[in-house]
Order: structure tokens, then sequence, then C-alpha cells
């Protein structure tokens, strides 16, 4: 699997690639927009990681080439920038990027949230079953655990933390989650959803704090 990855701090490049690599990905490095541009129309990644800030063109640029190119627009992408106000993080959802890592970040968590991204994108297939901060949620079973306890969930409610589990780190509209429960709820709707969140929050204990709230948007699952 080929990753395309645009960055131009050479430490953060050579963290990245040799992470990916443990992973078995083959990766290929760009410290310019420009120097993407010819690579990319010669061969399509799987994934491309952008770093936001970059000395030519800035990240949100090159992400809306890609999203405007039919040819191009289904390459997931995941920004790497140390921009995090929700406001720039909403214009990289609203590109079109797939997620959106904040520096400094972890190994584990860019590892995991590359995976996230492509088995989203059905490019990545192994067990389905997450396990995050004490909480294990086997989609196979529907049973979910929190610290080793077994914890109950209406069919609504699973759905919706299947769903944010799936999309870890980026914001869910409320929309898209009504879509989600429709088929268990016929009276889906905004509230609807809030209360759902509610239950499992409660439901979750102290791991109900991962579930945050994008304000006037919907919600997102990070630790």
């Amino acid at each position: 699997m080929k990753v395309f990855l645009i960055e131009d701090d050479e430490d953060i490049a050579l963290v990245v690639e040799e992470a990916l690599k443990t992973q078995g990905f083959k990766v290929e490095r760009f410290s310019r927009a420009l120097d993407f541009f010819p690579a990319v129309e010669g061969e399509t990644p799987d994934l491309v990681i952008i770093d936001v800030m970059l000395p030519d063109l800035d990240g949100f640029r090159i992400a809306n080439f890609l999203k405007n190119r039919p040819d191009l627009s289904e390459i997931p992408i995941i920004f790497l920038t140390a921009k995090v106000s929700e406001e720039d993080k909403l214009k990289g959802f609203e590109l079109g990027a797939d997620d959106y890592i904040t520096k400094p970040f972890s190994v584990k968590e860019l590892i995991a949230r590359v995976k996230a991204v492509l088995r989203r994108a059905g490019k990545w297939k192994e067990g389905k079953v997450f396990k995050v901060g004490g909480l294990e949620v086997d989609t196979d079973r529907v049973r979910v655990c929190v610290d080793g306890n077994e914890v109950r969930l209406t069919p609504s409610e699973f759905k919706i933390l299947r769903f944010l589990l799936e999309n870890y780190g980026r914001p869910v509209s409320r929309d898209r989650l009504i879509e989600e429960i429709r088929g268990h709820d016929h009276n889906a709707s905004d509230r609807a959803v809030d209360v759902h969140i509610k239950h499992l929050r409660d439901k979750l204990g102290k791991r109900g704090r991962y579930i945050k709230t994008v304000r006037g948007f919907g919600y997102r699952f990070e630790i």
C-alpha cells in the first residue's frame, strides 16, 4: 500500500515515514507541493498525508486540487498540522479531508488513524474489534466492554458508538448519525441523537468523556 507524504519538516517526515514503513506501507516523501503534483499524475497513492503549512502552497489548496479532479478525488486525505483551532479543522473536513491530526502526535495515534481512514475507504481489512482507552467494542459480536465489564447498549446506541469509532478524531454531523440509526429508530431526529449520546456517555462511565460535542455540528470520538 502506497502513501504520499507532503511535509517540509525533515524530522517529522522521517518519523512518519519510519512509522508507516514498520506497518508495511511504501512511502514517498515530498517537501514541496510542486514536487508532489507531477508524482500524483504518474501514480495514484492509496493515501495522501499533507502538512497544511508548506513553503510553496498550503495543504488546503492541495486538497482542493485533489478533490476537484475526478481521477484523484477518491484518494483519502489526512492533514498533519500545528493548526489546532476548531475552525481550521472544520475547514479541512469541508474540503474533503478524511482526518486532521495535530502536532505533536504519537506514532501509535498516527498509525491508528491512518488505518481508520483506510478502513473507511475500504482499503484496510482487519479484525473488527476496537480497543481504545479501556473501551473494547466487538462489532461482529455486538459486544461492548468498559474496563473489562460488559455494557448493554440499545441497537441505536451501538450503531452510533461504532460509527464514531470508525471515524475516530473526525467530527460526525447529527444528520449523518440520523442516517446511521434510522433502521432502528423510525423517529430519528437531532433530539433523538442527542438523547442517545447522553445515554451512551452515562453507560460508558468515565469513558463517556471520549465522546466530544462539536458545537453546532455533531460529535467526535477522541481521547
